[in-house]
C-alpha cells in the first residue's frame, strides 16, 4: 500500500491526465465538477492503480530526461536513476563530432534518443530482441524527432555482423531471478524479460562484457546500468576482460549506479 501522501499525490496526478492540466490549474479550479465522462475515467484509472498498476501503463507515458516517452507493459518504465547512465555517456560523446554509439536492450527507446537529441552529431544504434518494445521506440524516435537513431531488432549483439562502435551503453536486466521484488510494486507488471538475469541478476552483464570489446574501437566505452549492490561485481568483470580506466557513477541518492570501462586496442 502507498503512503498516504504518495497515494494522494498520484491521484493528483491521474487527475490532471483526465483533465490535461497542470497542477497549477488544478488547485485554482478544485471547485469545477468532472464531466460524467471525465468522472468514469477518473475513478477508472484509480481504481487500476488502487490494485496496483503502475501510473506510467495507466496514462501510457513517462517523463524522462526532459523528454514524454510512449510506454506500455511492453518496455520497463523509464527511471531517474537511469539518467545517470546518460550523463555518463554523454560526458564521452564529443557534443560536435562525429561518434558512433549503440544501445543494447533500448526498450521504450529512452537513453538512445535522450542521448541522440543531445548529440546530434553521433549516429545511435539501439537494438532490441522484443518487436512489441521496438513498436514502441520507433514511436518515440519518431514523435521526438530523434533523426539520427537507428533501431534494429537483434538479441544483444547478434544482428551488428562486426559493427563498431565508440561509445556502447546498456541498461540491461540485472535482477536476481528469485528476488522478491519481482513480484512486488511496479515491477510485477512490468516486463519480466527485462528484469531479472539468472541466478545473480548479472548473467546479461556478463554476456556484454564479454563480447563489447569487439565491437569497440580503440578506446571505446562500454558503460552498464546495474542494481544498487554490484557495482564491485561489474568492475570486476571488466576488469577480467581487460578494460581498464573502470569506475562508477552514482545516482541522485549517492548509489553506485554505473559502471564502465575502457577498452585499450
Amino acid at each position: 500500500m502507498l503512503p498516504e501522501d504518495e497515494a494522494g499525490f498520484e491521484a493528483q496526478l491521474l487527475l490532471m491526465e483526465v483533465l490535461d492540466v497542470n497542477r497549477a490549474w488544478l488547485i485554482a479550479h478544485q471547485e469545477q465538477a468532472l464531466t460524467i465522462q471525465q468522472r468514469q475515467t477518473y475513478l477508472g484509472w484509480t481504481a487500476r492503480r488502487a490494485a496496483g498498476e503502475p501510473v506510467a501503463y495507466i496514462v501510457g507515458h513517462r517523463e524522462f530526461y526532459g523528454l514524454d516517452f510512449r510506454v506500455t507493459p511492453d518496455v520497463l518504465i523509464p527511471r531517474p536513476d537511469t539518467e545517470t547512465l546518460v550523463e555518463a555517456a554523454l560526458a564521452r560523446i564529443p557534443p560536435h563530432a562525429p561518434c558512433r554509439v549503440l544501445d543494447l536492450g533500448t526498450g521504450s527507446g529512452a537513453i538512445a534518443i535522450a542521448i541522440a537529441r543531445q548529440r546530434p552529431e553521433a549516429r545511435v544504434t539501439a537494438l532490441d530482441a522484443s518487436e512489441a518494445a521496438l513498436t514502441i521506440a520507433r514511436h518515440n524516435a519518431s514523435a521526438l524527432n530523434a533523426h539520427n537513431l537507428t533501431l534494429l531488432h537483434s538479441d544483444w549483439f547478434d544482428a551488428l555482423q562486426g559493427a563498431k562502435f565508440d561509445v556502447i551503453v546498456s541498461n540491461p536486466p540485472y535482477i536476481a531471478a528469485a528476488d522478491p521484488h519481482l513480484s512486488q510494486g511496479d515491477l510485477r507488471y512490468e516486463p519480466a524479460g527485462a528484469l531479472a538475469s539468472g541466478r545473480d541478476g548479472l548473467d546479461d552483464i556478463r554476456r556484454i562484457a564479454a563480447a563489447a570489446p569487439q565491437h569497440l574501437g580503440a578506446g571505446g566505452w562500454l558503460l552498464l546500468e546495474h542494481g544498487y549492490d554490484q557495482a564491485a561485481a561489474v568492475a570486476a568483470l571488466m576488469a577480467a576482460h581487460g578494460y581498464d580506466a573502470i569506475s562508477h557513477a552514482a545516482d541522485l541518492a549517492g548509489i553506485l549506479r554505473v559502471t564502465l570501462g575502457r577498452t585499450t586496442a
